[in-house]
């Protein structure tokens, strides 16, 4: 059973094909990605500049075209039209038939004539160039950026949803779960146009040197001495209404003693199996062997458990597992050392002995049956046949003691 947390570098070698990896392919489509992605930057700096209200005429026009869509959320299907044709098509053409020389600003544009001018042509920079090493520059700052950006996130997130600590986790849960429940009921009823509008034009606002200014004076001024009081109740409240068990978890596992039947009529100890190895046992019909140890103490805990108890028990009610199992055609000894036998291709009793009274059987149907006469010595010497019992031992889940 593989175990969780193996991070995205496992799931991505699962998931994603390729060429291994390589350096000189690795600096070649390194050089060719910074040669391209000078567009990337240039839209990151166009929105940089959006949101800070260095040009507002932009911004204003913005938060108009994003109130347009938020009353009509139909219009956001014509989005991609507009940018395609004003930030494109248009664009190119201006460049394919440049405006006449003239003195006036307002001179006339004649769109009519042949084109005057070659048509734009993506060029990409030389490694040696000034752009390409600008490039460089910022996909160095932004990788700068994204890392910051990634540990805080996972310093803030990280230890409240790891379970760390497990009453804040618990906490936290529980309110999503809640959040959950309220907006699975209550969503309908939610006017989701006003509030993206209202959300689009605060965060917008907040770009301005002086709106934020004022919301960096007013968190100072009045949330930052009033946090750990907040804190305090928080923190109590998780305290009070939440308390984790202390106690590890116990389970019962179990442990199958398998005998086979040799041609002297013998049994012979064979393997501690985890299944019972049954008639109906996959590894039984395709005529495998059972799997499993030869001694009992070699047989290990599960993964993240360990042994609660010293040793193991024999299970003195073979029924119960028999029954749960819905195990056929087999012979269940209640008294003894409490085997459960094969019962041979006529149904008869697979023990040397004539069949006790404390020895019931399960025929193929499922019926059980009182005595059944007992196999001559030379009946099926040839068949294989098995015995088997359980044995039960406690575990308890190992506890992790969270790292500093």
């Amino acid at each position: 059973m593989e175990q969780r947390g193996k991070g995205a570098g496992g799931r991505l070698r699962n998931t994603l094909e390729g060429p291994a990896f390589s350096l000189p392919l690795m600096t070649s489509n390194f050089r060719r990605f910074n040669s391209r992605v000078g567009v990337v930057f240039v839209v990151q700096a166009f929105l940089i500049r959006l949101f800070s209200w260095r040009s507002p005429t932009h911004t204003l026009s913005f938060l108009a075209v994003y109130t347009f869509v938020c009353l009509d959320p139909y219009l956001m299907a014509s989005l991609p039209l507009a940018a395609a044709i004003l930030g494109v098509m248009v664009p190119s053409f201006l460049i394919r038939h440049p405006p006449p020389p003239t003195r006036l600003a307002t001179g006339p544009y004649s769109p009519y004539g042949p084109p005057t001018a070659p048509p734009a042509e993506v060029s990409l920079p030389s490694e040696m160039s000034k752009d390409f090493f600008g490039n460089l520059r910022h996909l160095q700052n932004s990788m700068d950026t994204f890392s910051n950006l990634y540990d805080a996130a996972v310093s803030w997130i990280g230890p409240t949803t790891n379970f760390s600590d497990e009453s804040v986790s618990s906490a936290v849960y529980l309110w999503l779960c809640a959040l959950l429940g309220v907006a699975c009921m209550l969503s309908s009823l939610i006017p989701w146009r006003l509030i993206l509008l209202a959300s689009g034009w605060i965060l917008t606002s907040l770009g301005h040197a002086t709106v934020r200014e004022w919301v960096l004076s007013a968190r100072k001024s009045y949330i930052e001495p009033r946090e750990p009081l907040a804190r305090t109740w928080v923190a109590r409240w998780i305290e009070q209404d939440f308390s984790v068990g202390l106690n590890p978890d116990v389970n019962k596992v179990e442990i199958f003693e398998l005998q086979r039947r040799s041609g002297a009529g013998e049994w012979e100890p064979w393997f501690f199996s985890p299944t019972p190895y049954d008639a109906l046992d996959a590894d039984r019909v395709s005529s495998g062997e059972p799997s499993g140890t030869r001694f009992l103490d070699d047989v290990q805990p599960p993964l993240g458990w360990v042994w609660e108890d010293r040793g193991w028990q024999l299970d003195l009610r073979s029924e119960d597992w028999v029954h749960e199992r819905f195990l056929s055609a087999v012979e269940i000894e209640t008294e003894a050392e409490r085997w459960v036998y094969d019962l041979s291709s006529q149904g008869r009793s697979l023990h040397h002995l004539r069949t006790e009274p404390s020895r019931a059987s399960i025929d193929l149907d499922g019926s059980a049956e009182g005595e059944r006469p007992g196999l001559d010595d030379d009946d099926d010497d040839d068949a294989d046949y098995w015995r088997r019992r359980r044995w039960c031992r406690h575990v308890a889940r190992k506890v992790t003691h969270d790292r500093k």
